[in-house]
């Protein structure tokens, strides 16, 4: 994606912070046909060795991870908070309106699950990221409803090669920090996540700084 330098986050705690918090993602591979193919689905994220893995699943007659296991090299965004950013929010008028977001965009490398034991897992990860006591519910359900549920899906781990973290928060326009962070505080639950992310950033009222939002 585009990246402007004063967006850019070489950080990889924001990146984790994202992941984590926005799980539900996009992943994007090549069809048969040469276009794009979307599957949107909420992902695991670990951490081995110093690198990052995915880890996801689809339905059985999901194309998906055919073309996966055909060409494994994949792409995974994540959208975080965003929100409307009005041009009151600068002591001029000569401005016009824009919005703040965050992303992440991946690179990765697939490898297919689908070993039951593997697969079942894999489940009880995402269980444990969204409703841990469900794991219970899970185990009680027999052996061959566990086995059938099982068999309906295809797991896959993403290797992510490559990360890309945009946090577009008008960090080039100091002078417009206060006012934009007063309206987030204010806001919906997607502005207020956005001006907790300010205060992450440490971005406070400054002296104004050159540059164009794009």
């Amino acid at each position: 994606m585009y990246q402007p330098p004063h967006f850019k986050s070489k950080d990889p705690a924001h990146a984790v912070r994202l992941m984590r918090e926005h799980p539900f993602a996009s992943l994007i591979s090549m069809d048969d046909t040469g276009l794009p193919f979307v599957t949107h689905l909420p992902l695991h994220l670990e951490e081995r060795n110093g690198d990052f893995v995915l880890l996801g699943h689809c339905a059985k007659p999901n194309p998906h991870w055919r073309y996966l296991q055909a060409r494994p090299r994949a792409v995974v965004t994540f959208l975080g908070p965003h929100a409307y950013q009005s041009p009151k929010i600068y002591p001029d008028l000569a401005r016009v309106p824009s919005w703040t977001y965050l992303a992440i965009h991946c690179t990765v490398d697939a490898t297919l699950v689908e070993d039951p034991l593997a697969k079942d897992r894999l489940l009880k990860k995402l269980i444990g990221d969204h409703e841990p006591p469900y794991a219970e519910q899970w185990r009680g359900l027999g052996e061959e409803f566990a086995h059938k549920m099982l068999a309906g899906i295809v797991g896959f781990e993403l290797k992510v090669t490559e990360l890309q973290c945009k946090l577009k928060l008008n960090q080039h326009r100091p002078e417009s920090h206060a006012a934009m962070k007063a309206i987030y505080e204010r806001g919906n639950e997607n502005e207020r996540e956005l001006a907790s992310w300010m205060d992450t950033l440490g971005m406070t009222a400054a002296a104004p700084a050159a540059g164009e939002s794009t």
